[in-house]
Formats: structure tokens, sequence, C-alpha cells
């Protein structure tokens, strides 16, 4: 038969020091696991795209693939200046893919960028837009002048004197999606 040893007061003592230790250590390891969850979860709560922007976002992509395709089929690149809202959209489709991708605050502040460009190209486009149509319009009718000008060349049809209303349009939409961004550290979107 197998000798019995009887434990010690002191081996006793030590086992329970050790069991309470590795109670300790196994709650502290379960905290931990849970601390660095919340933080992931929180992580990609903060990159998730809240329905709002994404709506915004697909509203904005819809956007401007249909003006850069009427721009394309309108022939709009016949000199260097109508070629700056196609080369706008353009980037602003790459952008958009990186930002998608990405999701960081660099994407998010080039498209802030962006979309300023877009604002301004629109509203200088809406300057050429009318200079080209009054200067049509005085070429038919040279006797044209003040309101009765004006008139007629926000109603031209070619050049659309107010077209590039489109970009600025664009522009702003896509400010409306950047701003207060969470990834910048803006507010939540509830």
């Amino acid at each position: 038969m197998a000798a019995r040893t009887r434990a010690t007061p002191g081996c006793v003592r030590n086992l329970a020091v050790l069991l309470a230790t590795l109670r300790a250590a196994r709650t502290s390891f379960l905290r931990s696991i849970e601390i660095v969850t919340e933080q992931a979860e929180a992580v990609q709560l903060k990159r998730a795209i809240p329905p709002s922007r994404r709506a915004l976002l697909a509203v904005f992509l819809v956007g401007a693939i249909g003006t850069g395709a009427d721009l394309f089929l309108l022939e709009h690149f016949e000199d260097k200046r109508q070629l700056i809202p196609l080369a706008l959209l353009g980037i602003a489709v790459i952008i958009l893919l990186w930002h998608v991708i990405h999701r960081g605050p660099a994407s998010v502040r080039v498209l802030q960028v962006l979309m300023m460009l877009f604002v301004i190209a629109g509203l200088v486009g809406l300057v050429l837009h009318y200079q080209g149509s009054s200067e049509f319009q005085l070429e038919v009718n040279p006797d044209l002048s003040g309101l009765e000008l004006f008139s007629k060349a926000i109603r031209a049809k070619a050049p659309p004197a107010l077209g590039p209303g489109a970009m600025i349009n664009l522009g702003l939409l896509g400010l409306a999606y950047a701003y207060r961004h969470p990834i910048l550290g803006g507010r939540r979107d509830e």
C-alpha cells in the first residue's frame, strides 16, 4: 500500500495562495480580453459608415457618374478649361473608392478638399457659361443689354448657364457627407 502523506499547514496555505493568485490572474485575463474586444468593436463602429452617410455617398456617386456621362456625351472637352469638371469627377470616383476601402482620416480630408474644388469649379463654370451665353446672345442680337441680355443668357440652351450648378450641388453633397465625420473625431451620427 502506498504511504499517505499529510499536508502540512504551510503547504495548504501556499496552495490556497496559489489558487487565489490563479483565480485573480484568470479574472484579470478575462477582463483584458473584454477590454480588447470592446476597443475593437469601438474601432469597427467608428469606421463603419452609418446609413445616412452611406445614402449621401450613394447619391453623390450616382450624381457624379451621371454628370460625367452627360459631359462626356456632350463632348465637353473642346478646350482645356472644359476638362476640369471631367477630371474632378474622375478623381472623385477614385478618392471615394479609396475612402470606402481605407476609411481613414486622410481620405476624408482629401475628400473635403476635393469637394471644395467642386464648388469652386462650379462657380467658375457658372461665370464662364454665362459669359459664353451672353456673347452668343449679343452676336445674334447686338441691341440686347441689361436685364433683357441677362434673361436671354440665363435661359439659353447652349451653353447652359446654370449647368455648372451640378458641380456645386455635388460639392455641397460631398461636404455634407464629410461634415463632422466620426473618423475625424466629429459627433457620431444618430
